[in-house]
């Protein structure tokens, strides 16, 4: 899991990071902001990806072309914060339905 999070970026990953703990607080003290949190995660991996496609884009403009296999392991890694940020947001969904189950 650490080689995932460091071919995220740590900028990003560790944003995330930080996000989710202190979901995970707002969960325990039942606090509203949760909801806000999620959709926070979910929209810095989203951007996490895009900046990381941007930069293999100005590579692979830089280089001329490259290969299908340096291409899809690109593509790859620039997925991994979406999926991360994607992940948090349906915690957070799963949190406030089984909070919303037992009010």
């Amino acid at each position: 899991m650490l080689n995932y999070f460091m071919m995220g970026g740590p900028l990003f990953m560790g944003i995330l990071t930080i996000i989710f703990v202190a979901m995970i607080i707002a969960a325990v003290l039942k606090k509203e902001v949760m909801k806000e949190l999620g959709i926070l995660a979910l929209a810095v991996g989203f951007l996490g990806q895009l900046l990381g496609l941007f930069g293999a884009f100005e590579g692979i403009e830089a280089m001329g072309g490259v290969s299908q296999a340096m291409l899809a392991g690109g593509l790859k890694v620039s997925s991994i914060t979406s999926v991360y940020g994607l992940l948090i947001y349906s915690i957070s969904l799963v949190i406030r339905s089984v909070r919303g189950f037992m009010a």
